[in-house]
């Protein structure tokens, strides 16, 4: 948690609150829950957000796939993410990271050594968006990322290739 700039916090879903010692550094570390099996619940907590990204100066790390994936790519957005910038009239800062299914054994949900690979790509503008273009700019932001996560992750022959999960 220590390494996030100043004046920013993550949201996860409302289940890592119970993991464990996982769990106990994400609250400590002021992570912002969301119950994604209700979803007023989760609109009603995402607008709440979008006014404290205003009136704070808040900044505000989101993890768009919504839960880990050991595929070996990426998982196709949830919205979440992109209407809350919407709302909060705020760039997207698309944080890449490469894969780690070379060092994590999923069965016994252990990471043993490796490397991550991290690349910050350029602010994606929200002003000229709209509701109707939150389904186009999730896309984009999608694509974008996955040429990326393809690249960093030394897959570079699926970077040309769409992905069969994205619709």
């Amino acid at each position: 948690m220590e390494i996030l700039p100043d004046r920013c916090t993550q949201i996860a879903k409302k289940e890592l609150m119970y993991a464990g010692s996982v769990g106990l550094v994400t609250y400590l570390g002021g992570v912002i829950y969301i119950n994604r099996k209700r979803t007023s619940d989760a609109k009603s907590i995402m607008a709440s957000v979008a006014q404290t990204m205003i009136s704070d100066n808040l900044k505000i790390w989101v993890y768009p796939e919504g839960t880990r994936n050991n595929t070996g790519d990426l998982l196709p957005f949830k919205k979440g993410a992109f209407h809350l910038a919407l709302q909060a009239q705020v760039p997207i800062i698309p944080v890449v990271y490469s894969s780690f299914t070379s060092f994590y054994n999923q069965k016994k949900n252990l990471f043993t050594g490796g490397v991550i690979k991290v690349e910050i790509l350029p602010k994606i503008d929200t002003t000229d968006v709209t509701e109707d273009g939150i389904a186009e700019l999730t896309e984009r932001c999608h694509q974008t990322m996955r040429q990326v996560f393809l690249r960093i992750s030394d897959k570079p022959n699926e970077a040309n290739t769409q992905s069969n999960s994205v619709k």
